[in-house]
């Protein structure tokens, strides 16, 4: 199913990449590997635009990489999720092409250098090229004008929503001009309007940041101006391949033909809705694979819920294309094909990949069951339509597609809200336009104003723990200040530091900051007691509060660090660093970090694992770990450049950013990771290490817990305490205790299944006397009881050996409170013969629709299904209406 042969394909979407960063980098750019597509940024959930790495460095807060940049940038937008693959260039995940100059090249050079490229690199043709610019921006109109020369009528001023970038209400900002490409110059350069999506396509955006936005509203220009810019890779090959849409090139058409093939259908041949399934399919192939290697596993919250979305929708939409069977595997392994040369990530992270992808279509497939359940329920309550509500929750929560909600109405006589269900959509696309629809440079809060006024601390915490120094910034219960006094909650920066600021999984040091410099003759009592150090991009923040006295900007204090809690950290990160090396070598030599946390008390180490680890493997590691311990292994701390800290073995964490310079922790042939934490000197220092849990934190994640150095003999305490009062309840030796539970464990089995055996004689002994009240309706019996007293379970049994007592045609509707005291507690359970399920009346749906009378809810098979619900008093009209509802539907029978 090849795409149309006459089509011309001037350029594949690699050599668009590999030209782009070619032309600059011959211009004295400097070349940066993508970003992970989890930012570093909090206040963004994902990478959504390519400047976005490069965020710190326009705010001043950070030096830039090179004074010029150039990057191919991954990235990921879900707000417009609606109209991928209905529209010719929506998409959620796409590549954005980038040229920066910090404070280097400006207005002038960016524009020569994006026509040239556009006009010789990629050979469009000028005539059908135009501009936009700000309609203030003279200087960008005379550059378009008059040094390349383009046609004045085919440069188009727009207004401040179009044309002026800024970060925020304050902040860095700028005029910009895009470049837009003619699909049809026969039409004339007069009247010219680019929101004409059929004529024109937007391609290259140019931002010029030259002012900044004070809070009145007021443009300064600044020192230091900047280029920012973005050029759609997707479309660049749009239009060099000449294809109708951005789905239709070489970037995401290859996938739209493995989905193709599996359906059994071929693409050009298929109406508009089909072809929309398999645009969907394709773009979203691409996002899963990408957001799983970069470490987002699905869930409920978050990243992990874009990804859980994107998920659902790929596996919706090859439902509607009649693909029944599991697939997202094979889309997995063709997004890794089509994309591994550009990201070679892929390929290492393969097999955690497809692992999460087939676990998730698993869980979703028994999901999408549970949503098909649902909506039985819905229509056994009989409604006059199905509500809006309704629709939108079998979409978004179960990922029921709304035209398969709607043909199951139809076929029950009935339609569905779809203004309801719009409704619902909408305020759910607002709230993720909310959230995701921009980049906000502005800082945040009384802390982020301080910090961004300040240069990095320096830190001197690797080779010092107690040293004077000076308070540059105070922020007092929550505002700026220049003073704090004694009961104040303050947040302190001081120029220098002993205090480890939390960062890559360690916490942050305590101590407390002493009045003077802690010389002989000066008054050196604690004024604050420090409770936590964080990092506020490169600024070390002191937290705690003021005991006694006061303090002021420019006060000069001896910072002193619990050499304690130190003592405590450095063996945890240590000990985390053996933990993953014995990891590598006892599970799998792929293991990858998904987390990490050093805390003074204990450790957490969360890493990729389809699977639990044995006991057996769990005291391998744990044995491998204490013997690296015992081999008293001088640490090797180094500083190098990048890549030859990589050439020589050292362990990354997947997806974070690094510097030109890093720091290497080297075991001697034991472990070498880049790391910026504080470790012991030597591995004797942890004394012992102990695994206190092993467990599964969400799909394809394990959490390893664990205790070493310091903090294992107040943990072996404890646990000794526990066995001490265990061995004198059970009146036994700590070796018996096992052998004491286990018999009383056995015991206790024995009197249940006794218990429910007397109860299910009850049960049967009542029932027994039911069935003489059953009703004749025809070739049908009827029975609808209540039965109080009875557990589920039995009152289960109960129904159906009176459903086979009283034959296939039999009706059986029990109810009952399982404690007649209680009235919060209702059972209900069908029973129904096979020619009652014959007769078209299913066990499942109609007892979840009685159930809702009494608040509840709930299901099964055709022929057997249990219900509960929360309102008592309601019990007898519900089991009224049962009855009512059966013997109308089988009256005739």
């Amino acid at each position: 199913m090849a795409a149309d042969p006459t089509r011309p394909r001037p350029r594949s979407g690699a050599e668009i990449r590999e030209a782009f960063l070619a032309f600059y980098g011959q211009r004295g750019h400097r070349l940066m590997a993508s970003a992970s597509l989890v930012p570093e940024d909090p206040t963004v959930l994902l990478t959504i635009a390519g400047m976005l790495p490069f965020k710190p460095v326009f705010l001043g807060q950070a030096a830039p990489p090179a004074p010029r940049a150039t990057s191919s940038q991954k990235c990921i937008r879900t707000n417009d999720i609606e109209n991928v693959g209905r529209t010719a260039r929506h998409h959620t995940f796409f590549e954005m092409l980038g040229n920066f100059s910090f404070g280097d090249y400006f207005k002038e050079q960016a524009i020569r250098w994006a026509w040239e490229l556009t006009t010789e690199v990629f050979g469009l043709d000028p005539a059908r090229l135009v501009v936009s610019v700000f309609r203030e921006d003279d200087e960008a109109a005379a550059l378009w004008r008059d040094v390349v020369g383009v046609n004045p009528k085919r440069i188009i001023r727009l207004d401040e929503a179009d044309n002026f970038w800024a970060s925020g209400p304050t902040g860095p900002c700028g005029p910009c001009s895009e470049l837009y490409y003619d699909f049809h110059p026969e039409r004339g350069d007069d009247g010219i309007d680019l929101e004409d999506d059929g004529r024109f396509i937007e391609f290259y955006n140019l931002v010029f940041m030259q002012y900044n936005r004070d809070a009145a509203g007021a443009l300064t220009p600044l020192a230091r101006r900047s280029i920012d810019t973005g050029m759609g890779l997707e479309r660049m090959a749009q239009i060099l391949q000449g294809v109708p849409n951005n789905y239709e090139t070489d970037l995401i058409y290859p996938l739209i033909e493995v989905a193709a093939a599996m359906a059994g259908v071929e693409y050009h041949a298929l109406d508009t809705r089909g072809r929309t399934s398999l645009k969907v399919i394709g773009d979203h192939s691409r996002a899963i694979t990408q957001l799983i290697a970069d470490g987002v596993t699905a869930s409920n919250l978050g990243r992990g819920y874009v990804l859980r979305r994107l998920l659902r929708r790929v596996v919706r939409h090859g439902r509607l294309l009649g693909i029944d069977r599991p697939f997202l595997a094979a889309m997995g392994e063709a997004a890794i094909a089509l994309m591994a040369a550009a990201y070679p990530q892929l390929l290492e992270r393969r097999e955690l990949i497809l692992a999460e992808l087939v676990r998730e279509e698993d869980r979703f497939l028994e999901t999408l069951e549970r949503g098909e359940k649902l909506l039985a329920e819905v229509l056994a309550g009989r409604p006059d339509r199905i509500s809006g509500e309704a629709a939108f929750e079998l979409y978004d929560t179960y990922g029921f597609p709304l035209e398969l909600t709607e043909e199951i109405a139809e076929e029950h006589g009935l339609t569905v809200d779809l203004e309801g269900f719009e409704a619902a959509m909408e305020r759910q696309r607002q709230r993720a336009k909310a959230a995701a629809v921009s980049i906000d440079l502005t800082l945040q809060g009384a802390i982020d104003q301080v910090a961004g006024t300040l240069e990095p601390t320096h830190f001197r915490g690797y080779e010092a723990l107690d040293q004077a120094a000076c308070v540059l910034a105070l922020v007092v219960n929550g505002d700026p200040a220049t003073a704090a006094a004694a009961g104040d909650a303050v947040q302190i920066v001081l120029d220098t530091t002993p205090f480890y600021g939390e960062s890559g999984g360690q916490v942050g040091d305590r101590g407390v900051l002493l009045a003077g410099d802690g010389g002989a003759g000066v008054d050196a009592g604690v004024i604050v007691r420090i409770e936590s150090v964080s990092r506020n991009r490169s600024v070390f923040v002191h937290s705690g509060r003021l005991e006694r006295g006061s303090l002021a900007v420019g006060q000069v204090v001896q910072a002193r660090v619990d050499r304690s809690c130190r003592r405590r950290a450095q063996a945890h990160h240590t000990a985390t660093h053996l933990l993953q090396a014995a990891l590598k070598q006892v599970v799998d030599d792929g293991i990858a970090q998904a987390g990490s946390l050093v805390d003074f008390d204990r450790l957490r180490f969360d890493f990729h694992c389809p699977r639990a680890l044995t006991p057996e493997e769990v005291e391998r590691i744990e044995d491998l770990v204490n013997g690296w311990i015992a081999e008293a292994h001088p640490l090797e701390v180094a500083e190098m450049e990048l890549e030859r800290a990589r050439a020589a073995g050292a362990v990354a964490m997947f997806g974070q950013k690094y510097g030109d310079v890093v720091r290497v922790v080297d075991v001697p042939g034991v472990s070498m990771e880049l790391c910026g934490g504080t470790h012991v000197a030597n591995t004797a220092e942890i004394g012992l290490f102990r695994i206190v849990a092993e467990t599964g934190v969400a799909a394809g994640i394990r959490r390893i817990e664990a205790v070493a150095g310091p903090a294992l003999l107040p943990y072996l305490r404890e646990r000794d305490r526990v066995v001490r009062e265990l061995a004198d309840r059970f009146k036994a030796q700590p070796a018996e205790i096992l052998e004491r539970v286990a018999a009383q464990a056995e015991e206790l089995r024995g009197t249940v299944k006794e218990l429910a055996a007397a109860r299910g004689a009850l049960a049967a002994a009542k029932a027994s006397v039911l069935a003489e009240r059953a009703e004749a309706l025809g070739s049908h019996q009827l029975l609808v009881q209540r039965l109080d007293g009875v557990d589920g379970a039995g009152l289960q049994e109960a129904a159906l050996r009176l459903q086979q007592q009283l034959g296939e045609g039999a009706a059986v509707v029990l109810g009952g409170l399982p404690d007649p005291a209680e009235l919060g507690k209702v059972m209900l359970v069908a029973a129904f013969g096979s020619a009652v399920v014959a007769a078209g009346v299913k066990a499942g749906p109609f007892i979840g629709g009685i159930a809702r009378l009494c608040g509840g809810g709930g299901g099964g098979r055709p022929q057997l299904a249990q219900a509960g619900g929360r309102d008592g008093a309601a019990l007898d009209g519900a089991l009224a209406e049962a009855r009512g509802l059966l013997a109308a539907q089988l009256g005739g029978g």
